[in-house]
């Protein structure tokens, strides 16, 4: 038998305070933790994921619009949906996991967060927390790029904001006067190997993984979990629902994000 037990709860209204309290204390010991976040810990904050009824925008789902190929065929399209997105994201705030994560980040040091959201929730608590001081030990590794960032496809420049655009007028880098695209990475893409290099190593040296709200088939971010074991560490995953992760989680708690993190990081009050 497996001497690592996964303790994996069925019933997420009913997470024991046995659990709550072994993954506080491996956390707690921990001298190294990398954090990797998905889709399910911004679902608490009203994040949409876009589909929508039958899973369509207008008459397209989001796999034909987040492609390389469809901002070359129609890039007026592709920005109409993005700036549609970006309004309905911007209304969004971070809930108490994203400000359980940063909390931890800022005060204990020796800790990584990676997301493979877009929405920049996690920064925005860091900065909220951080105050005058230096958000940065919270600010995470994004995968997947972010929605309110733009980035030429001429000279790479990257530019937060709204770019200026109307439905006859694309929106143009400042710098070279290129086409700017939203800063994601699409269907098809590579993830930045910079950022996924950055993550890897932090996977590999952390003690502990804590993957939240994320379905763990996703590759390359899934993988980082099994790095941290395969040199030594442990994970602890929080999700509502089984993953192909479980069965290496040290600890799996069925639970969502928001109601869990604040106590195992210690943050519940």
């Amino acid at each position: 038998m497996d001497s690592r037990a996964s303790l994996a709860l069925t019933q997420p209204q009913r997470v024991s305070e046995d659990l709550i309290v072994r993954a506080r204390d491996m956390l707690a010991s921990a001298r190294r933790i990398v954090v990797l976040t998905g889709a399910g810990i911004s679902a608490e904050s009203g994040v949409p994921t876009f589909r929508g009824a039958g899973g369509l925008w207008k008459e397209f789902r989001p796999e034909q619009l987040a492609t390389p190929e469809a901002f070359a065929a129609d890039p007026q399209l592709v920005w109409e949906w993005y700036r549609w997105r970006r309004k309905l994201v911007s209304d969004c705030r971070p809930n108490a996991a994203h400000y359980a994560l940063a909390r931890l980040a800022l005060e204990r040091g020796g800790m990584r967060i990676v997301t493979q959201n877009v929405d920049e929730l996690h920064t925005t608590a860091a900065r909220e927390l951080a105050g005058a001081g230096d958000p940065a030990p919270a600010i995470p590794l994004e995968l997947h790029g972010s929605i309110f960032r733009s980035r030429c496809t001429r000279c790479g420049t990257r530019a937060s904001g709204q770019p200026a655009s109307s439905e006859s007028q694309l929106p143009v880098c400042e710098a070279c006067g290129g086409s700017l695209r939203p800063d994601v990475v699409w269907f098809g893409e590579m993830l930045d190997s910079a950022i996924l290099d950055e993550a890897m190593d932090h996977a590999r040296q952390a003690d502990i993984c804590l993957v939240i709200g994320t379905s763990a088939v996703v590759h390359p971010a899934a993988g980082l979990a099994s790095m941290t074991a395969a040199h030594g560490g442990s994970i602890i995953e929080v999700n509502p629902e089984r993953t192909p992760l479980t069965g290496a989680a040290d600890i799996s708690i069925r639970a969502t994000a928001a109601a869990t993190i604040p106590a195992i990081t210690g943050a519940a009050s």
